[in-house]
């Protein structure tokens, strides 16, 4: 039973911006709801067993004694006595998901070295570094300090590991220190203390929330939950895991007392109703005043455009969503409401199981029109650096698309796809593949059913490396300038014939974007100037930190719909559709990219109370669906220095069938209109001044539909 002295005890510890929205414990079908989430959790591999537990804290034992003796190596380089060096100390500190006690088997670790004042960066990135090459446990090891974070990875006997660097302005590093004093940060520089941030923001949301464990399977449920619906990156604009847990964190705020279940129910509650872009805060902004730079919209011109701001609750505090665009924003918004409607039937109505909120969308299947970026290199270690970099910019080309007056909104899928080739496919049913040697220019004009379209041009390259655009035109297109797949030959039988691994000129990855363009007749959308600012980004940005090599290249394909079984695998795709035959109401999707979605839940009730329908339902789509074509690409780079995971997570495509989506452009429609705006400016569409008010208000919860606003507070 539940006490009043309990009652008050909780009261007490209630914990955020505002009061808890209510003190109410858990009711028995709450308990029985979460152990459900727990058993399906269980199916999807998010527990870790005690070995691997044991075998990680033994990796990071290894690591904190070669660390402690890189420390005392480089003391004596600079003649301090043996005596003395063996006292200065260093440690290794944890943060991300392994930190927070949510990681998966397999996840990788985020690490922090801490070095007393008398080792520098440098001896980090090159000592430490050749110290770690001699270890036999050491494999894809990699440096990058001219990351926004510099941060070495390796893969440690099997365990991959992401292992940031700070020095303090002390002469010891003990043991026993904890990293949330304030006043360590004196007299450091940013990237110290970007690294420190980290460990002391993932530590501090731990002592936010009311009840740990509690948290930890809420957030569970929700990063698997992001990661199938794909809008967990924060490289590419959506949120990262730091994010993530912060949601949580308030969740648990506000439902101080309730169980795992019900966390994740008012998750989707308190965020399918947040008035974004007012900020989501744990706690009061500290005034330290140590002259680092925080997020405070009153003082920073820049702050007040951000769009879904989420503040770090440690010093000094910052947004970890500033790669938030309009169009992830929207894409999030319409996943929250999404969620909130098959939570209501789980928790309220019981017409579903919680295999229904983990089901991936079907992106495949849910957009017209493609844009299809591919990123080659030609060895498999240049593949890897060069992968990351892309994906890293990936976000400065879906800002350049939002800015074109014809697109109404850009989703990337998170997904990174290796080149795939149907070989099979195109022997029996396609057209040979034109020569690459004699490709159709952009300037011959495109003819189209019902109009022909005018010419366009493209600068060649002066540079053969700065060379962006491929031509390979696919057929019945519609005219979009600039980007691969505008003319009128017939389809190539493979993404990029010469780029298949191990052959011609080496490897390649794929991110996809689905497109909603303006509902307009015979529209011509040249994209010319968006892809090529893009790629002119990501080589300047390599040429900067010499990575440049030969055989790196960047192509943009648009393609419809009909056209992806030329890179996604057919079976696939078949898969796809024959599950998305048992809904019988698609999701419903943003109208536009601009303004918050609007959806009734009834649609996704009515598709999830045939949950009860059989054990089929239950179980017809599956996390490693798509295991046997697809393998998760690794990032050469991170420049969100957020401290987060990595944001390359794997996505299972397949799921439910969106075809009658608003997004969608009629395939029959030919858009024939140029476009003349490229440098129009829109970042600040959409954003609002944030904290101008000192107060806040919380209202009550009265029922599914109360409305949350939280307002920026300082003292």
């Amino acid at each position: 039973m539940w006490s009043p002295q309990q009652s008050m005890a909780q009261q007490q510890r209630t914990l955020g911006m505002t009061s808890a929205i209510t003190l109410a414990g858990p009711k028995q079908i709450d308990h029985v709801r979460t152990e459900e989430l727990v058993e399906t959790l269980e199916q999807y591999n998010m527990s870790v067993s005690e070995e691997e537990l044991n075998h990680r804290m033994e990796i990071l034992s290894k690591l904190n004694n070669l660390v402690k003796e890189w420390i005392r190596e480089s003391s004596i380089n600079r003649n301090m006595p043996p005596n003395v060096a063996d006292q200065v100390g260093g440690k290794i500190y944890t943060f991300g998901s392994y930190r927070l006690g949510v990681h998966h088997k397999g996840a990788d670790i985020d690490a922090l070295c801490v070095a007393p004042r008398h080792v520098d960066r440098s001896d980090y990135f090159t000592t430490f570094f050749d110290k770690l090459k001699e270890q036999e446990e050491v494999t894809d090891l990699r440096a990058v300090p001219e990351a926004f974070v510099p941060v070495i990875k390796m893969n440690f006997d099997g365990i991959e590991i992401d292992m940031l660097f700070a020095r303090l302005a002390l002469k010891e590093i003990p043991d026993t220190m904890d990293l949330k004093d304030d006043l360590l940060l004196k007299n450091l520089d940013q990237k110290c203390v970007r690294s420190l941030n980290g460990c002391r923001v993932t530590d501090e949301i731990l002592r936010l929330v009311p009840n740990v464990e509690n948290f930890r399977l809420a957030l569970r449920a929700i990063k698997l939950w992001a990661k199938k619906h794909g809008i967990y990156s924060n490289a590419l604009g959506y949120l990262g895991g730091v994010s993530w847990a912060m949601l949580v964190a308030r969740t648990c705020q506000l439902y101080p007392n309730a169980v795992a279940a019900t966390l994740v129910h008012k998750f989707f509650l308190v965020f399918s109703k947040w008035k974004w872009p007012q900020p989501v805060l744990l706690k009061q902004l500290d005034d330290v005043n140590l002259g680092f730079p925080v997020w405070d919209p009153r003082v920073n011109i820049s702050d007040r455009y951000h769009l879904m701001p989420i503040i770090t609750p440690a010093y000094p505090q910052q947004n970890s969503t500033f790669n938030v665009s309009m169009s992830t924003r929207t894409i999030m918004e319409e996943e929250f409401q999404q969620g909130l409607a098959i939570t209501d039937d789980i928790m309220v109505h019981g017409r579903a199981t919680w295999d229904k909120l983990f089901e991936p969308p079907n992106f495949f299947q849910k957009y017209k029109h493609y844009i299809i970026l591919l990123a080659s290199a030609a060895t498999p270690e240049d593949q890897l650096e060069w992968c990351g970099l892309v994906e890293s910019k990936v976000r400065h080309l879906i800002g350049n698309l939002e800015r074109n007056q014809h697109i109404k909104l850009a989703h990337v899928n998170p997904e990174c796809f290796p080149l795939y080739e149907s070989n099979d496919q195109v022997s029996s049913n396609q057209p040979a593949t034109p020569s690459p040697s004699d490709p159709p220019s952009l300037d011959t004009p495109v003819q189209t059913p019902t109009q022909t379209s005018e010419k366009t041009s493209e600068k060649p390259s002066e540079n053969p490396s700065d060379k962006t655009l491929e031509n390979n035109p696919v057929t019945d297109t519609p005219p979009i300038s600039g980007v691969s797949g505008s003319g009128s030959t017939p389809a190539p039988s493979t993404p990029n014939p010469s780029s298949k691994p191990g052959k011609g000129e080496g490897l390649g990855s794929m991110w996809f974007i689905g497109l909603v363009f303006a509902k307009t007749e015979h529209l011509n959308v040249d994209l010319t100037y968006d892809i090529q600012s893009f790629t002119e980004t990501v080589h300047r940005q390599a040429h900067q930190i010499k990575m440049m090599k030969d055989g790196m290249k960047i192509e943009a394909r648009y393609v419809k719909r009909k056209q992806l079984q030329s890179y996604v695998p057919p079976n696939l795709l078949k898969r796809e559709r024959k599950t998305s035959t048992s809904n019988s109401n698609p999701p419903q999707t943003p109208r536009n990219g601009t303004t918050t979605p609007k959806m009734s839940p009834t649609g996704d009730s009515n598709r999830s109370s045939n949950a009860n329908n059989g054990a089929s339902n239950k179980k017809r789509i599956s996390e490693n669906a798509c295991d046997g074509y697809y393998k998760k690409a690794k990032i050469g780079d991170e420049s969100s220095g957020q401290g987060d995971e990595s944001p390359n997570q794997s996505i299972v495509p397949g799921g439910e069938d969106s075809n009658s989506t608003s997004f969608s452009l009629d395939e029959s429609s030919n858009p024939s209109v140029s476009i003349g705006e490229a440098h129009k400016n829109t970042d600040s569409a959409g954003s609002q001044l944030v904290g101008a008010s000192n107060s806040a208000a919380l209202t009550k919860e009265q029922d599914a539909s109360s409305v949350l606003h939280e307002g920026f507070i300082c003292t």
